[in-house]
């Protein structure tokens, strides 16, 4: 499997719903999206772009979804209905590769979205590329967790904000874990105020760095070495002397 995507710009993306599809496949019990977060990466770099809107999903969220996220009937209800933001949305991914961490959920409830449009929308997969981040994570770590809180304790990443599921903040977090689990990545932008500005994550050396002082050691040193490895000689081979 190669875990190295070729795309240029990537949407590392997740959404929250009223509820848990039950099934197997892409059949909806009436479920629908109440938050998409999305962020933008460029040549495996995060942009400080991103795109997040709660919805109205024009029916009840599920208790059992509301202790996941957080998200409730009342807070939703002032929100823009997915129709409203649709276009803004398919603008910010058209031409993009979708980053997902189980990809299947998030993209098959965006293809039930847009099927509901009027005109009907575009399926996911006609505009977009998709990557699915668990199926990597599965076949780097076999046989592991590798859920989200999983991958950030495996890789040292902070999710301590993560009380509750959220979309732009899980998908913060994702392209932390992506870009580490798949290698390369040298500069990370999530915990900047300004766009553009360093935070936190892997920072590589500057090229232009001044170089390190090497301090040699003196004769008596030199002499002082040998006569402890002659001292281990003594006891069997010695290593540093092959």
């Amino acid at each position: 499997m190669n875990i190295v995507s070729s795309a240029k710009r990537q949407i590392i993306l997740d959404t929250e719903t009223t509820g848990m599809n039950q099934s197997s496949g892409p059949i909806y019990l009436g479920h629908r999206i109440i938050e998409i977060g999305c962020v933008e990466v460029i040549n495996r770099r995060l942009t400080g772009r991103h795109y997040h809107e709660y919805i109205n999903p024009q029916q009840p969220i599920d208790e059992e979804a509301i202790a996941v996220h957080g998200i409730t009937n009342e807070f939703v209800a002032d929100k823009p209905k997915f129709h409203e933001i649709a276009q803004s949305f398919i603008e910010f991914i058209d031409g993009a590769e979708i980053v997902a961490h189980n990809a299947n959920f998030d993209v098959s409830f965006m293809d039930h979205e847009f099927s509901m449009l009027q005109p009907r929308g575009p399926k996911t997969a006609d505009i977009c590329q998709i990557l699915d981040s668990l199926a990597i994570a599965k076949h780097l770590h076999p046989g592991q967790k590798n859920n989200l809180d999983a991958l950030c304790k495996r890789y040292g990443i902070d999710n301590s904000a993560r009380d509750l599921h959220g979309a732009l903040l899980d998908a913060e977090i994702l392209a932390d874990v992506y870009l580490l689990m798949t290698g390369g990545q040298t500069k990370f932008n999530l915990s900047s105020e300004k766009a553009g500005q360093e935070g936190g994550g892997i920072h590589r050396l500057s090229a232009d760095r001044s170089k390190l002082k090497v301090i040699a050691a003196s004769a008596d040193e030199l002499i002082r070495h040998e006569e402890r490895l002659d001292l281990v000689a003594k006891s069997g081979q010695c290593l540093w002397r092959g």
